[in-house]
Protein backbone atom coordinates (compact mmCIF):
# COMPACT_ATOMS: atom_id res chain seq x y z
CA UNK A 1 0.00 0.00 0.00
CA UNK A 2 1.43 3.64 -1.25
CA UNK A 3 2.74 5.55 1.76
CA UNK A 4 2.91 9.42 1.57
CA UNK A 5 3.89 12.17 4.08
CA UNK A 6 1.49 14.41 5.76
CA UNK A 7 2.73 17.19 4.05
CA UNK A 8 2.15 15.55 0.26
CA UNK A 9 -1.39 15.05 1.59
CA UNK A 10 -2.19 18.99 2.46
CA UNK A 11 -0.44 19.77 -0.30
CA UNK A 12 -2.69 17.42 -3.19
CA UNK A 13 -5.64 18.86 -1.41
CA UNK A 14 -4.43 22.39 -2.45
CA UNK A 15 -4.11 23.19 1.74
CA UNK A 16 -1.09 25.58 0.40
CA UNK A 17 2.17 25.68 -0.84
CA UNK A 18 5.39 23.27 0.78
CA UNK A 19 6.31 26.12 3.64
CA UNK A 20 2.00 26.36 4.62
CA UNK A 21 1.36 23.20 4.46
CA UNK A 22 4.11 22.52 6.69
CA UNK A 23 3.12 25.33 8.97
CA UNK A 24 -0.42 24.16 10.08
CA UNK A 25 1.08 21.01 10.64
CA UNK A 26 3.71 22.41 13.19
CA UNK A 27 1.37 24.06 14.68
CA UNK A 28 -1.16 21.60 15.44
CA UNK A 29 -3.95 22.72 13.06
CA UNK A 30 -4.36 19.16 11.01
CA UNK A 31 -5.97 16.06 11.89
CA UNK A 32 -5.95 12.86 9.26
CA UNK A 33 -8.83 10.45 10.27
CA UNK A 34 -9.05 11.63 14.04
CA UNK A 35 -5.38 11.39 14.54
CA UNK A 36 -3.46 14.63 15.35
CA UNK A 37 -0.45 15.89 12.79
CA UNK A 38 2.39 17.12 14.40
CA UNK A 39 5.39 15.73 11.92
CA UNK A 40 5.02 16.78 7.91
CA UNK A 41 7.45 13.76 7.42
CA UNK A 42 5.00 11.61 9.26
CA UNK A 43 3.79 8.90 6.35
CA UNK A 44 0.62 7.40 5.83
CA UNK A 45 -1.45 5.15 3.49
CA UNK A 46 -2.47 7.05 1.06
CA UNK A 47 -5.74 4.38 -0.11
CA UNK A 48 -7.01 4.59 3.20
CA UNK A 49 -7.23 8.25 3.80
CA UNK A 50 -11.21 9.36 4.81
CA UNK A 51 -10.66 12.76 5.89
CA UNK A 52 -8.33 15.53 6.61
CA UNK A 53 -9.92 18.58 9.43
CA UNK A 54 -8.29 21.66 9.99
CA UNK A 55 -9.08 23.12 13.17
CA UNK A 56 -13.27 22.64 13.12
CA UNK A 57 -13.62 22.23 9.27
CA UNK A 58 -13.57 18.81 7.84
CA UNK A 59 -12.87 18.03 4.82
CA UNK A 60 -13.20 14.34 2.63
CA UNK A 61 -10.04 13.22 0.84
CA UNK A 62 -10.36 12.81 -2.46
CA UNK A 63 -7.07 12.00 -4.76
CA UNK A 64 -8.96 13.55 -7.78
CA UNK A 65 -11.56 16.08 -7.53
CA UNK A 66 -15.37 15.99 -9.10
CA UNK A 67 -17.76 17.92 -8.75
CA UNK A 68 -21.17 19.38 -9.38
CA UNK A 69 -22.29 22.99 -9.60
CA UNK A 70 -26.17 24.41 -10.10
CA UNK A 71 -24.80 27.61 -11.88
CA UNK A 72 -26.77 30.55 -11.18
CA UNK A 73 -26.88 33.63 -13.62
CA UNK A 74 -24.46 36.22 -13.89
CA UNK A 75 -21.79 34.39 -13.25
CA UNK A 76 -18.74 33.57 -15.94
CA UNK A 77 -16.99 30.46 -16.20
CA UNK A 78 -13.29 31.52 -16.20
CA UNK A 79 -11.09 31.97 -13.26
CA UNK A 80 -10.22 35.94 -14.88
CA UNK A 81 -13.89 37.50 -15.55
CA UNK A 82 -13.80 40.29 -17.31
CA UNK A 83 -17.53 41.59 -16.68
CA UNK A 84 -19.11 39.43 -13.71
CA UNK A 85 -18.31 37.38 -10.96
CA UNK A 86 -16.29 34.16 -11.89
CA UNK A 87 -18.03 30.80 -10.73
CA UNK A 88 -14.92 29.54 -9.11
CA UNK A 89 -16.10 32.07 -5.97
CA UNK A 90 -18.48 29.55 -5.15
CA UNK A 91 -15.70 26.84 -4.27
CA UNK A 92 -13.79 26.67 -1.01
CA UNK A 93 -10.05 28.58 -2.35
CA UNK A 94 -8.15 25.04 -1.75
CA UNK A 95 -10.06 23.49 -4.63
CA UNK A 96 -9.08 26.23 -7.03
CA UNK A 97 -5.32 25.81 -5.86
CA UNK A 98 -5.37 22.17 -6.87
CA UNK A 99 -6.78 23.20 -10.16
CA UNK A 100 -9.85 22.31 -10.99
CA UNK A 101 -11.23 23.05 -14.00
CA UNK A 102 -14.86 23.44 -15.32
CA UNK A 103 -15.90 20.32 -18.00
CA UNK A 104 -17.18 22.68 -20.37
CA UNK A 105 -18.62 26.21 -20.01
CA UNK A 106 -22.42 27.82 -19.46
CA UNK A 107 -22.52 31.27 -20.57
CA UNK A 108 -22.81 34.43 -17.73
CA UNK A 109 -26.53 34.38 -18.06
CA UNK A 110 -26.95 30.90 -18.51
CA UNK A 111 -28.03 28.54 -15.68
CA UNK A 112 -27.60 25.09 -14.44
CA UNK A 113 -25.48 22.27 -14.56
CA UNK A 114 -21.78 22.26 -14.24
CA UNK A 115 -19.07 20.05 -13.88
CA UNK A 116 -15.53 20.60 -12.51
CA UNK A 117 -12.58 18.20 -12.29
CA UNK A 118 -9.04 17.97 -11.69
CA UNK A 119 -8.72 14.80 -13.68
CA UNK A 120 -7.54 15.92 -17.59
CA UNK A 121 -8.20 12.78 -19.17
CA UNK A 122 -11.86 12.79 -17.65
CA UNK A 123 -12.20 16.76 -19.02
CA UNK A 124 -11.30 15.53 -22.30
CA UNK A 125 -13.93 12.76 -22.31
CA UNK A 126 -16.50 15.44 -21.26
CA UNK A 127 -15.48 18.12 -23.65
CA UNK A 128 -14.20 16.46 -26.64
CA UNK A 129 -16.34 16.99 -29.82
CA UNK A 130 -15.80 13.65 -30.81
CA UNK A 131 -17.18 12.02 -27.80
CA UNK A 132 -20.37 13.11 -28.28
CA UNK A 133 -21.43 13.93 -25.14
CA UNK A 134 -24.94 14.91 -24.61
CA UNK A 135 -26.90 18.05 -23.06
CA UNK A 136 -29.94 19.05 -22.04
CA UNK A 137 -31.46 21.87 -22.00
CA UNK A 138 -34.46 23.67 -20.84
CA UNK A 139 -35.48 26.75 -22.46
CA UNK A 140 -37.81 29.95 -22.24
CA UNK A 141 -39.32 31.46 -25.63
CA UNK A 142 -40.38 35.48 -26.09
CA UNK A 143 -43.57 33.76 -28.09
CA UNK A 144 -45.30 30.30 -27.89
CA UNK A 145 -44.02 27.47 -29.08
CA UNK A 146 -45.49 26.15 -31.99
CA UNK A 147 -45.12 22.66 -33.92
CA UNK A 148 -43.31 24.51 -36.98
CA UNK A 149 -40.63 25.22 -34.26
CA UNK A 150 -40.10 21.86 -33.12
CA UNK A 151 -39.83 20.60 -36.29
CA UNK A 152 -37.39 22.84 -37.35
CA UNK A 153 -35.36 22.53 -34.32
CA UNK A 154 -35.34 18.31 -34.73
CA UNK A 155 -34.65 19.06 -38.61
CA UNK A 156 -32.00 21.23 -38.58
CA UNK A 157 -31.62 25.05 -38.63
CA UNK A 158 -28.58 27.26 -40.60
CA UNK A 159 -26.75 29.15 -38.00
CA UNK A 160 -25.54 32.70 -39.38
CA UNK A 161 -21.55 32.01 -40.18
CA UNK A 162 -22.42 28.12 -40.17
CA UNK A 163 -22.35 26.12 -43.87
CA UNK A 164 -23.89 22.90 -42.12
CA UNK A 165 -27.26 23.01 -40.69
CA UNK A 166 -27.52 21.93 -36.93
CA UNK A 167 -30.16 19.64 -34.57
CA UNK A 168 -31.72 18.87 -31.79
CA UNK A 169 -31.11 15.23 -30.73
CA UNK A 170 -34.67 15.68 -28.95
CA UNK A 171 -37.06 18.44 -28.53
CA UNK A 172 -40.35 18.69 -26.85
CA UNK A 173 -42.39 21.03 -26.02
CA UNK A 174 -42.68 21.35 -22.18
CA UNK A 175 -45.27 24.81 -21.72
CA UNK A 176 -46.25 27.27 -24.15
CA UNK A 177 -43.20 29.43 -23.28
CA UNK A 178 -40.86 26.57 -22.52
CA UNK A 179 -38.95 23.74 -24.48
CA UNK A 180 -36.70 21.21 -23.54
CA UNK A 181 -33.46 20.00 -26.61
CA UNK A 182 -30.94 17.34 -26.42
CA UNK A 183 -27.40 18.77 -28.01
CA UNK A 184 -24.19 16.68 -28.93
CA UNK A 185 -22.69 19.81 -29.94
CA UNK A 186 -21.10 22.61 -27.94
CA UNK A 187 -21.28 25.87 -30.95
CA UNK A 188 -20.98 29.53 -29.35
CA UNK A 189 -24.35 30.22 -28.11
CA UNK A 190 -25.48 27.53 -29.47
CA UNK A 191 -29.05 26.83 -28.31
CA UNK A 192 -30.08 30.48 -28.16
CA UNK A 193 -29.19 30.59 -31.82
CA UNK A 194 -30.65 28.26 -33.12
CA UNK A 195 -33.94 29.19 -31.26
CA UNK A 196 -33.63 32.44 -33.40
CA UNK A 197 -32.86 30.47 -36.23
CA UNK A 198 -36.08 28.24 -35.80
CA UNK A 199 -37.76 31.67 -35.24
CA UNK A 200 -38.56 32.48 -31.70
CA UNK A 201 -36.32 34.33 -29.00
CA UNK A 202 -34.47 32.50 -25.72
CA UNK A 203 -35.31 34.66 -22.83
CA UNK A 204 -34.03 32.04 -20.10
CA UNK A 205 -31.98 29.30 -20.69
CA UNK A 206 -30.76 26.32 -17.83
CA UNK A 207 -28.84 23.19 -18.34
CA UNK A 208 -30.26 20.42 -16.98
CA UNK A 209 -28.70 17.15 -17.70
CA UNK A 210 -24.66 15.88 -19.01
CA UNK A 211 -25.36 12.96 -20.64
CA UNK A 212 -27.38 10.82 -18.39
CA UNK A 213 -26.47 13.01 -15.10
CA UNK A 214 -29.85 14.95 -14.17
CA UNK A 215 -29.17 18.50 -12.18
CA UNK A 216 -32.87 17.44 -10.61
CA UNK A 217 -30.97 14.23 -8.77
CA UNK A 218 -28.15 16.19 -7.15
CA UNK A 219 -31.13 18.74 -5.18
CA UNK A 220 -28.88 21.44 -5.72
CA UNK A 221 -29.95 25.09 -5.06
CA UNK A 222 -28.74 27.68 -7.20
CA UNK A 223 -25.12 28.11 -6.36
CA UNK A 224 -25.03 25.20 -4.82
CA UNK A 225 -21.97 22.38 -5.21
CA UNK A 226 -21.65 18.88 -3.86
CA UNK A 227 -19.04 15.72 -4.27
CA UNK A 228 -19.62 13.82 -6.95
CA UNK A 229 -18.40 9.56 -6.64
CA UNK A 230 -16.66 8.15 -9.14
CA UNK A 231 -19.15 5.82 -9.35
CA UNK A 232 -21.68 8.17 -9.86
CA UNK A 233 -19.80 9.76 -12.84
CA UNK A 234 -19.66 5.91 -13.99
CA UNK A 235 -23.05 5.22 -13.97
CA UNK A 236 -23.56 8.33 -15.89
CA UNK A 237 -21.44 7.01 -18.79
CA UNK A 238 -17.84 8.93 -17.90
CA UNK A 239 -15.06 7.88 -17.47
CA UNK A 240 -12.09 9.18 -14.90
CA UNK A 241 -8.87 8.07 -13.89
CA UNK A 242 -8.02 5.02 -11.98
Amino acid sequence: MAKISALKILQSQGFGSRNECSALIRQKHVHIDERPVADPAEEWDYETIRFIKIDTDTWPFFSQLYLALNKPSGYECSQQPTHHPSVFELFPPQFIKRGIQSAGRLDWDTEGLLLFTDDGPCIHALTSPKKQVTKTYRAGTARPITDEIITKLKTGVLLRDETEPVRAQECIKTGELELELVIDEGKYHQVRRMIAAAGNHCTRLERIAIGSLQLSDLHLERGQWCYLSAEQLAAAGFKTSP
